[in-house]
């Protein structure tokens, strides 16, 4: 896995990168789904459910956003290995990576936002 072991910035190596996003993806399933736990004894009658069900969406929603995420990282994976002998180790455009910076911009606001209470 040579170009996975490359230095990306400091010490950190592209494969330490894709590891920590994992495990970051993991601790946030968990969380949703404590949140959601702690949501569902609170529903007793129809009145209690429309206040409550978005917010298990909203929760829902935030997990598959997750999934998606580690899709695309076992793409990026997945290119690295196949295309590991040519200049663009990656196997990405310059807009492919540009999408992904973007992307992950929106999940840290998102997540920040969230964290915050906004």
């Amino acid at each position: 896995m040579g170009s996975l072991d490359s230095v990306v910035f400091g010490k950190k190596k592209f494969s330490n990168i894709l590891e920590e996003i994992y495990n970051n993806q993991k601790k946030k399933e968990k969380q949703i789904s404590g949140l959601i736990s702690e949501l569902k004894p609170l529903i007793n009658d129809i009145g209690d459910a429309t206040l409550i069900v978005p917010l298990i969406k909203e929760y829902m929603d935030i997990g598959v956003r997750n999934d998606e995420q580690l899709i695309k990282m076992a793409t990026i994976v997945q290119r690295a290995l196949n295309n590991s002998s040519s200049d663009d180790a990656l196997g990405i455009t310059d807009e492919e990576k540009q999408q992904l910076m973007e992307e992950l911009d929106k999940l840290n606001t998102n997540f920040e936002e969230k964290k915050d209470g906004k």
